[in-house]
């Protein structure tokens, strides 16, 4: 596979891919493409050794093209990628930010290669409307799939790190406020380690999330008890600040 093989472009008429005039080129149900090519659901896509099968080819409700896509140099563990539901959601979400899920999945593995290139602005700049589209449907009181959700925190949390605005940490702590929940553990674990980049967050958000924590805590188990722990001593480091 080149550094820079091929371009999905993901818009609400469907998805397209084109080759980056790699070396060993694009296969699209087994013919190579000399141009852009729109898919359909089921085709497969040949890339260097990985296959690819689209599994979903728009998103009728989503009202902005989720725009382009470079896909640079990577291993897949699985030999068929696409965009399916996740099994592991909250009750009754929109079909469409079930969808979502799975685009935003698709799309943080990219952001994922740039953070781990050092390049935090181009993470950000690929996630934001993503990420704004989560905490707008969570701000507007609509059931979100707890992946998306853990997700979102998930890479917020990253970027409050890598880019030190607080306001990425603000981000995670008013998800899981809407969600009433305990942040998981891995969540906690790269806030931790934002607290220690970031400027400035908001004490008065975090100290009310705890507390609406706290009200709960008779009815949490051992595992929840302990990341309630966490959560008490990440407000004390941010106090501190």
């Amino acid at each position: 596979m080149s550094r820079r093989h091929a371009i999905f472009e993901v818009t609400p008429s469907g998805v397209t891919i084109e080759d980056l005039a790699s070396r060993n080129g694009v296969i699209v149900n087994g013919h190579r493409i000399d141009a852009k090519v729109n898919l359909s659901v089921g085709d497969r896509i040949l890339i260097g050794s990985q296959e690819l099968t689209l599994l979903a080819a728009r998103d009728p409700q989503a009202g902005m093209p989720l725009g382009k896509m470079t896909l640079p140099k990577l291993r897949l563990n699985t030999p068929s990628v696409g965009l399916q539901p996740s099994s592991s959601v909250d009750p009754d979400p929109e079909p469409s930010m079930v969808r979502r899920a799975d685009q935003f999945k698709l799309l943080s593995g990219v952001a994922e290669k740039a953070l781990a290139m050092g390049k935090a602005g181009e993470a950000e700049r690929l996630l934001a409307s993503a990420l704004a589209d989560v905490i707008e449907a969570t701000r507007a009181g609509r059931p979100l799939p707890s992946t998306l959700v853990d997700q979102a925190a998930k890479f917020s949390a990253k970027l409050a790190t890598a880019t030190g605005k607080g306001g990425w940490a603000d981000y995670v702590i008013e998800l899981y406020a809407a969600q009433k929940r305990p942040a998981p553990a891995n969540v906690i674990d790269e806030l931790y380690n934002a607290m220690r980049k970031v400027t400035a967050v908001d004490i008065h958000r975090l100290r009310n999330y705890v507390a609406m924590l706290r009200q709960n805590l008779p009815r949490y188990g051992p595992a929840e008890r302990f990341l309630f722990q966490r959560l008490e001593g990440l407000e004390r480091l941010a106090a501190l600040r």
